[in-house]
């Protein structure tokens, strides 16, 4: 790969694929859109494009709101039931309920409620803070129509969350999960140690005989994060909020290998919550598409 495709590449697939995700609800389809945003960027000039990063989020923006116009992927289409689709036996009825619940409602439950133009504005503009006079270059429209949308959206959010439990992602959930993620994903042990809290316990429950392990400390924290979610492990993440909470993701060689669940308090990681038992991953990963 060329080198500065490369560069392109390596910092802002996660980010351009994020969004991708919480516009189409679905991680494989999110990922085929990322591939052909590259693919047009392999096409165009890219010692011409000022902002690469900026180019791709238009980019991918506009494939997702095509497929959610062209009905491919619309936003009231109804979601599979993946209750039915783990292995016989393989998860307790109650898991499968609280983990279907966490992750269906938070994430795309509510979002199905939106037209494709609300739903781009809504997530654009409330989860990634892009401004107004962006994002109506994205979707045709002025940014006093975008403002529209947005409220539009808002009033539908909430209306929907007050019977579904739906709590919208707090600016600075939102802002810690990122710090996290980029910590994790680029190797920055200072940053991710100054971002867990200094009695930072993180549980983990990988099914089997281990069951659950408990690791306590930021040192330690820190350290097994980084074994399982860093710049070596060749693990994406994405963020998740699950049951009101920040949440990640983790994908590897196109499967769901974990779930974590972030306290976060006074702008720091308290506690961790992991899932990391397959058997109890796989509702998760049929959701995502996966």
């Amino acid at each position: 790969m060329d080198d500065a495709l490369g560069q392109a590449w390596r910092d802002h697939r996660r980010h351009v694929l994020d969004i991708g995700f919480r516009m189409l609800g679905n991680v494989g389809e999110a990922e085929d859109v990322v591939q052909e945003a590259f693919a047009r960027l392999v096409r165009a000039d890219i010692d011409r494009i000022d902002d690469v990063g900026g180019w791709l989020v238009v980019v991918v923006s506009r494939l997702c709101l095509d497929r959610l116009r062209s009905g491919r992927r619309h936003p009231t289409s109804p979601e599979p039931d993946v209750g039915d689709q783990a292995a016989d036996g393989a998860l307790d009825p109650a898991d499968r309920v609280t983990l279907d619940d966490n992750v269906r409602i938070a994430l795309h439950r509510v979002l199905e409620r939106l037209t494709a133009a609300e739903r781009t504005v809504f997530v654009l503009h409330d989860v990634f803070q892009y401004p107004f006079e962006a994002i109506a270059e994205i979707v045709g429209r002025t940014s006093a129509a975008c403002r529209q949308l947005a409220s539009r959206a808002r009033r539908t959010v909430r209306a929907e969350g007050a019977r579904s439990r739906f709590v919208v992602e707090p600016a600075e959930q939102r802002q810690v999960t990122e710090r996290f993620i980029t910590a994790c994903a680029g190797g920055d042990l200072d940053g991710l140690l100054a971002l867990l809290d200094p009695d930072v316990a993180g549980e983990a429950d990988v099914g089997g005989r281990v069951g659950v392990r408990i690791v306590t400390g930021r040192d330690a924290v820190a350290a097994g994060l980084f074994q399982f979610f860093g710049p070596d492990s060749s693990t994406t993440l994405l963020s998740l909020p699950a049951g009101g909470e920040a949440g990640v993701v983790a994908l590897r060689a196109g499967r769901v290998v974990a779930l974590v669940t972030l306290t976060v308090r006074d702008g720091r990681v308290a506690h961790l919550d992991a899932i990391a038992d397959p058997a109890k991953l796989a509702p998760l990963g049929a959701t995502l598409g996966l």
